[in-house]
């Protein structure tokens, strides 16, 4: 207990101005009195961040792998689902646990061992928070100029100085505020992104759209993989961060179902009504490539662009901020010892430095962003395996104090699970292919000896790496570790 208190000490810190308050918490476990709300509670942010207008955009993603309408739409139904149900999943271990995805995770890969997926998952959520960043700026950047009002170097300086301001604020602020920051993000952007499906409905060509010629299965499934780890599967490393406030009484089917309901409702929409765009306009699919939200508001009246890009900047900052408060918690769970708001501004200047890198000195996106989601991907794929079927195999809650002492029931280091998603890790990128960017020329290598045609062959943009990983991982964890978890419940008292 000495332990728990200290790690409980060195992790809070309260911070008062004005009439705000920073939160306190760091990693460390919610106490009983913080502990509050209900299951639908987490509708709000799951669907505040995922409501953005970038979901539009996948339609012409999707539609980039050379399938029909009816096949993107299928794919992008399941894919949607599947993924947030997974997150939905990972979310139970926040409420049996109230820590961290990334500290709970301790309890599969050892107190120590588990600083490697901490850190995987720490690259991942900042390129996530980056990535939204240049959206946001490039999007403001098109609108402004739109409206005749520049939308050159400056504007785009002020717009990222802006966003980002709004981002990095609320990471600092942390749980509370983002929880209402989210609820005011969804009903604003949910209103005007309605009006906007409005005003833009009539560019729709059903001819054009239902004559989309159908694709292979390979291209299919390629679109399902890049849908998933676009959508939920890039959300899983940190579903248990907004459940761990929630009293343990909470419903295991409500935290499964809001969740799952909460992230993939406005997905799954927006998705559907950006394919009939995209099918509509291949110059607007051209166009999304390089500037994936500003391209949208070409088909818009004057009087709505100031609208528009209101929803699109509060669409983005939504998802961003969740990233950048749980990029903070996955920096602190790989081992960096600086309190939580410290955490989120150190997030925050990198999410800058990224933005100012793509958006001033890079010029591209669309490549290097289909590279980076299936790249982070794979080994997210795998530790994400490894943890649903260490959460499937429990039947108690977590020993608290023991996720945070090396030398308790959870171990150091457990080499076994590391060792799954190391294998794993390397199965996946080499079933996976990045040809657009130049750097990720090294995957695919096992496609040609396992016998689907090498990088050129119709596999080759399947991505199948992503679930190979992701299947693999959870079987092989089911099997290595019953005995494992079976010894360290029968000694929590």
């Amino acid at each position: 207990m000495a332990i728990r208190a200290r790690h409980n000490a060195e992790q809070k810190l309260n911070v008062h101005h004005r009439n705000f308050r920073v939160e306190s918490n760091g990693i460390n476990v919610i106490g009983d009195a913080e502990r509050k709300g209900n299951p639908r509670q987490l509708f709000w942010p799951w669907f505040g961040a995922n409501i953005s207008v970038l979901g539009l955009s996948y339609g012409a993603f999707a539609l980039g792998f050379g399938i029909s309408l009816t096949q993107a739409m299928v794919a992008g139904a399941f894919g949607v689902v599947f993924s947030f149900l997974l997150c939905g999943y990972v979310a139970l271990a926040g409420k049996r646990g109230s820590a961290p995805t990334m500290v709970l995770s301790r309890a599969a890969f050892g107190v120590r061992g588990n600083r490697l997926p901490a850190v995987i998952s720490w690259l991942l959520t900042v390129g996530w928070e980056t990535v939204l960043t240049v959206l946001a700026t490039l999007a403001t950047a098109t609108v402004f100029a739109r409206l005749g009002w520049g939308g050159g170097f400056g504007t785009q300086v002020i717009a990222l100085v802006v966003v980002a301001t709004l981002i990095v604020t609320a990471g600092v602020l942390g749980f509370d505020v983002i929880m209402r920051l989210q609820t005011v993000i969804t009903v604003l952007t949910a209103v005007l992104t309605v009006v906007y499906m409005v005003l833009v409905a009539e560019t729709i060509d059903w001819t054009a759209a239902a004559s989309v010629p159908s694709g292979s299965a390979q291209e299919v499934i390629g679109a399902l993989v890049f849908l998933m780890t676009g959508f939920g599967l890039g959300w899983v490393n940190v579903a248990a961060d907004y459940s761990r406030y929630l009293p343990r009484s909470s419903s295991s089917r409500g935290v499964i179902g809001w969740t799952t309901v909460g992230g993939a409702l406005a997905p799954i929409v927006l998705l559907g009504f950006g394919l009939l765009l995209a099918a509509s306009s291949p110059d607007l699919s051209t166009a999304i490539s390089s500037d994936p939200i500003g391209a949208l508001a070409e088909a818009l009246p004057t009087w709505f662009l100031v609208p528009f890009a209101l929803v699109a900047v509060l669409g983005l900052v939504g998802g961003a901020v969740l990233d950048i408060y749980s990029s903070g918690l996955a920096l602190l769970a790989s081992g960096v010892r600086v309190p939580r708001y410290v955490a989120a501004l150190i997030d925050g200047g990198i999410m800058v430095l990224g933005t100012i890198y793509v958006v001033f000195v890079s010029g591209e996106f669309l490549a290097q962003f289909n590279g980076f989601l299936i790249t982070l991907g794979v080994p997210v794929a795998a530790w994400c395996g490894v943890i649903l079927a260490d959460i499937a195999l429990r039947g108690r809650d977590y020993d608290e104090a023991d996720l945070y002492r090396p030398s308790g029931r959870y171990g150091d280091v457990r080499v076994v699970p590391i060792a799954i998603v190391g294998v794993c890790t390397v199965l996946g990128w080499g079933l996976v292919t990045n040809t657009n960017a130049g750097w990720l020329a090294w995957q695919g290598y096992l496609l040609g000896p396992v016998g689907l045609g090498g990088r050129d062959g119709a596999w080759a943009y399947a991505n199948l790496g992503v679930l190979v990983a992701l299947g693999v991982a959870f079987v092989a964890t089911l099997f290595t570790a019953r005995a494992v978890v079976r010894t360290q419940e029968s000694r929590i008292r």
